[in-house]
């Protein structure tokens, strides 16, 4: 089944207490429940997949500038919940899987609790909208929590939140019922819930804790919502070719290996993320997929082990020495070493620390955009003699700036401003001879990947250090902008300037992370993923996005639901 996702700017948002923000193909930067959406349905979104409060006015407000109201009185009611209304239908017809159709099923999460001020429009043109589309082309999906206290479900929660959705006049169709326990939804509970929430009892679905976020699927398959979702919503009047039962026999099969194998991996895997927003986990949350997922792959148990960088420097010994001895204990003991992107000098030092360790030591090492930068000038300090190398984000009057800001980015404003989505890396000719990154791209000689950064490798200083050894084997398409390092000699030592973690699928994990886990695994283990890459990796994303950067900044219209990039670039 083809769906959309509609969700109702993440570009400043601090990650300490928004957590991700997620990067799309076409360069929009969106809460982290769009990339699980893209993960967990195999699909690809735009910045039109997510709505906001903002977007919505200004659309309103250039409509009344154009006269598009003929003067009238512009009101949240018609005119912004019409905004909404037209919003959501225009993007639900957008193609966002490789066939290239219209979707049958559009999914619009509407978040925030029932009665909040800020969501109050979005809920009235929802209410509308189920008159416009028609009954059969509308089911409304309740999420509530059920606390246990005790070992007691309390239904008082879900009744008033239902009963506060029916007198704004939306009635659900199914009620989800979150338990943050392992104890499944009693039937009594169910039945209760049933009797004063007005649904039948197979409307009332119990999703509780389980042993990972990867059975949830077929949790909500076992209770029977999909049966229930076809006949409500007329499912069964969709043509279905024999290609595409097919196709979800298999894709069920697979999911189900995947779960089944998950629970009976005994060898571990252990992975430092070193990084600087380690307090809140959900900073790191496609990175931590991308490692599950290869580990899943690698038939691992993934044991991460978070690491706050300022920990790991010399100053820590003296201020919190226990900090300092456990930070370094979980480096030192890891079978490989993950470096995520950042901003900020806080923390640099210590990051450097561990990729020195990761590179000496032959641990294997991934640094992805703050990462990678820290890895080259780790690098020119330590390898090539210059003491003085540091980022120019952290001192603007460095001798020795090894990495720059780019010179078409904007230095008075920070929102929307860097070099966003999808992007072309070219590899170095007959690298395909040696590197294990390329390999894993199933030795392409051109990749693409999501970029989100607005500093650089210093371009005047690459064959200063391109001739002490280190390896830029993947660049842009002029050959100016380095974006993949690998070291010859290394297990795994691997950096890149993009996002890869943004891409990654359960069952089509990033190459990146991939090897890394593989390394960290051991050597046969990495050789059998090389050999396995080569052979059946394919990329996700859709064929009309993998263009050239030429195509990306051109200013000519494109058909709807194709990727543009930012206006700042073109």
């Amino acid at each position: 089944m083809v769906r959309s996702i509609v969700r109702p700017c993440r570009s400043l948002c601090s990650r300490c207490k928004a957590g991700e923000v997620y990067v799309l193909n076409d360069g929009g930067e969106v809460d982290l429940d769009l990339g699980n959406y893209e993960r967990y349905l195999n699909v690809t979104l735009s910045r039109d997949n997510n709505i906001t409060t903002g977007k919505i006015y200004r659309e309103v407000i250039e409509k009344e500038r154009r006269g598009d109201y003929l003067g009238k009185t512009v009101q949240i009611v018609p005119h912004v919940t019409n905004a909404i209304q037209d919003w959501i239908e225009r993007v639900s017809k957008i193609p966002v899987d490789e066939t290239g159709e219209e979707p049958d099923v559009c999914i619009v999460e509407l978040g925030g609790t029932v009665g909040d001020i800020e969501s109050a429009p979005f809920v009235e043109a929802m209410r509308q909208f189920q008159f416009r589309v028609g009954h059969e082309n509308f089911a409304l999906v309740h999420v509530s929590l059920v606390p246990d206290m005790h070992g007691e479900q309390k239904t008082k929660p879900t009744q008033t939140t239902v009963h506060a959705l029916r007198g704004l006049g939306l009635l659900p169709d199914l009620i989800a019922c979150r338990l943050i326990v392992q104890k499944p939804l009693e039937p009594a509970t169910k039945a209760k819930i049933s009797m004063f929430c007005h649904v039948a009892p197979e409307q009332v679905v119990g999703v509780h804790d389980v042993s990972s976020v990867y059975h949830v699927p077929l949790l909500l398959q076992s209770q029977g919502i999909v049966q229930y979702l076809q006949k409500r919503l007329n499912l069964a009047s969709i043509k279905i070719t024999p290609q595409m039962l097919e196709r979800g026999h298999s894709l069920e099969q697979r999911w189900r290996e995947l779960t089944g194998r998950q629970e009976r991996l005994f060898d571990e895997v252990t992975i430092a993320l070193v990084g600087k927003y380690t307090d809140m986990q959900d900073s790191y949350m496609s990175v931590v997929k991308s490692l599950e997922h290869s580990a899943f792959r690698c038939n691992r148990r993934l044991k991460l082990k978070w690491v706050d960088a300022s920990d790991l420097e010399p100053e820590a010994q003296h201020t919190s020495p226990a900090k300092y001895h456990d930070a370094w204990r979980a480096v030192v003991s890891a079978n490989g070493i993950l470096v995520p992107g950042g901003f900020g000098v806080r923390g640099s030092e210590g990051m450097m620390l561990a990729i020195k360790w990761a590179r000496e030591q032959k641990i294997p090492f991934l640094g992805i955009c703050f990462g990678f930068q820290l890895a080259v000038i780790e690098w020119a300090r330590n390898v090539c003699g210059m003491a003085g190398a540091t980022s120019a984000e952290f001192n603007q009057h460095a001798t020795d700036p090894v990495i720059v800001f780019m010179p078409e980015i904007s230095k008075t404003h920070m929102g929307g401003t860097m070099r966003l989505g999808l992007r072309p890396t070219v590899f170095e000719p007959e690298s395909e001879g040696w590197s294990k990154v390329r390999r894993l791209y199933a030795g392409a000689g051109k990749i693409w990947e999501r970029h989100r950064h607005r500093y650089e490798v210093n371009p005047t200083l690459v064959e200063r250090l391109t001739e002490s050894g280190i390896r830029f084997v993947g660049k842009d398409e002029r050959g100016e902008r380095m974006q993949v390092l690998e070291l010859p000699d290394h297990p795994y030592f691997v950096g890149f300037q993009a996002h890869p973690e943004f891409c990654t699928r359960p069952l089509n994990p990033s190459p990146p992370f991939l090897g890394l886990i593989a390394a960290a695994s051991g050597e046969s283990v990495l050789q059998e993923q090389l050999d396995f890459q080569l052979k059946s990796f394919k990329p996700p994303h859709p064929e009309a996005a993998m263009v050239d950067e030429a195509a990306l900044r051109s200013d000519e219209p494109r058909p709807a639901g194709e990727e543009v990039i930012l206006n700042s670039e073109q």
